[in-house]
């Protein structure tokens, strides 16, 4: 992995497929200053001035940044990263990762429209009480490995997550898995029903009034396995395709390669949506508990 000026570089301590990229202050600082030329609701109504702010962004690392991660994203052997500031400070506020994620993102592709939110990226808040429709919001239930996009015609080849704010949390550790690594994947993926079409819905909190069909497993152009897959939004047609939702769910719950890793406020981790999965362990209970989410995900640029 080349060296990148004022950016830490290295592999995560609990996984070689994943990277960990560190902004050092003098690249932080320099942001500051081009990113407080725009409010986030110039973001929101004005798609080219996200593009400004991401090349900003490159520009300071000599267009270094965007070709790294590009490629991670885009190699099979890793296609996940996690970012993140080297020094949280003061200065560093929910405004700043907003606008610090969406640079990273126009470095990568265009992000999908977020019907949940109404924009190009969604926030919300995990907290000890939830009347929610999705697990999404449930503090203490598992949230299983799964990958995003199941349910919607928009192309989904990657996805962020950032952590903006946390307090009063134990426990909610972010699980990913592999495809490469899970020891049952040359099993469920050239199971046929696992190639056949399946209904996805969505609940109400997503604001999407159709339902696709596709397979969970599909191949890419090389013919390695990729799945597309969320516990809560299959409806199976037949006792067959039930079924195996049901192994598939256990196998990946099971896993024995599951990467359980907690990430500090300020982490924005980035993932290959067609070969990783990724999950949240349950917090343990507390009432004043309070985490923030920002979410992006989109197609690849096609050049």
């Amino acid at each position: 992995m080349q060296k990148v000026k004022d950016l830490d570089i290295s592999q995560h301590e609990k996984s070689n497929r994943i990277y960990n990229i560190r902004i050092e202050d003098e690249i932080l600082d320099k942001l500051q200053f081009s990113f407080n030329k725009f409010d986030l609701t110039a973001l929101e109504l004005k798609p080219f001035s996200r593009f400004t702010i991401a090349k900003s962004l490159d520009d300071l690392t000599q267009s270094k940044l965007s070709e790294l991660m590009n490629f991670i994203l885009k190699d099979r052997n890793t296609g996940c990263f996690i970012i993140s500031p080297k020094n949280m400070g003061s200065k560093l506020d929910d405004k700043f990762f907003v606008k610090l994620s969406t640079a990273i993102a126009y470095l990568i592709g265009n992000p999908n429209f977020d019907s949940m939110a109404g924009k190009y990226y969604a926030r919300f808040h995990v907290k000890h009480e939830d009347n929610s429709d999705s697990y999404l919001r449930k503090a203490y239930r598992n949230m299983d490995l799964h990958t995003d996009g199941t349910y919607v015609k928009e192309v989904t080849d990657w996805l962020l997550m950032t952590k903006i704010e946390e307090e009063n949390v134990e426990g909610g550790e972010t699980a990913m898995l592999h495809l490469d690594d899970w020891e049952f994947c040359e099993e469920l993926s050239k199971d046929p029903v696992g190639k056949q079409d399946f209904v996805w819905g969505s609940p109400k909190s997503k604001n999407v009034d159709y339902k696709v069909e596709h397979p969970v497993f599909s191949e890419d152009s090389e013919g390695r396995p990729q799945i597309s897959y969320i516990d809560q939004f299959p409806e199976p047609k037949n006792m067959e395709q039930g079924i195996f939702l049901q192994k598939l769910s256990d196998c990946l719950e099971g896993s024995r390669y599951k990467i359980i890793t907690k990430l500090p406020v300020g982490s924005i981790i980035v993932a290959n949506n067609y070969f990783w999965l990724h999950g949240r362990k349950p917090f343990k209970e507390n009432k004043a508990l309070s985490r923030e989410l920002l979410r992006i995900r989109g197609s690849f640029f096609i050049n």
